[in-house]
């Protein structure tokens, strides 16, 4: 098991965009197991050719997913993704349909705004 990053400079997403959702994916599919040290910010950009800033960047959002933890001069490290994934699901639904609840959308109209969002955010026409 091994860290698995490209960036294609032909891709519509950015270059730390591109890192993010590599690293998430093998996280939360299990080929980046808990614990898995991460390489370095500098020494995954040079590996990659990208600016330091890009890959830090990229890092600082999978903390903030949940996804990595770092654990100061320890390095940074796969965390459980999946817990922390679901909690701040559960969060942002709880939070939206408070939100919804209180502009006096029905069920519905809430259901509805939510399916779009999904479509918009993942690109399918399936909710």
């Amino acid at each position: 098991m091994s860290l698995k990053v490209t960036v294609t400079g032909d891709s519509p997403e950015a270059p730390y965009e591109q890192v993010r959702a590599q690293i998430a994916d093998q996280a939360r599919s299990g080929a980046l197991p808990v614990g898995y040290k991460l390489p370095t910010v500098r020494g995954l950009a040079e590996e990659l050719g990208l600016a330091a800033n890009t890959v830090a960047k990229a890092y600082r959002a999978l903390e903030s997913d949940g996804v990595i933890e770092t654990r100061g001069r320890n390095g940074t490290f796969v965390a459980a993704a999946g817990e922390a994934a679901d909690r701040e699901a559960a969060a942002a639904a709880s939070a939206y349909a408070g939100r919804v609840h209180r502009l006096g959308l029905d069920h519905a109209a809430a259901l509805a705004a939510v399916e779009d969002a999904l479509r918009a955010a993942y690109g399918t026409d399936r909710p």
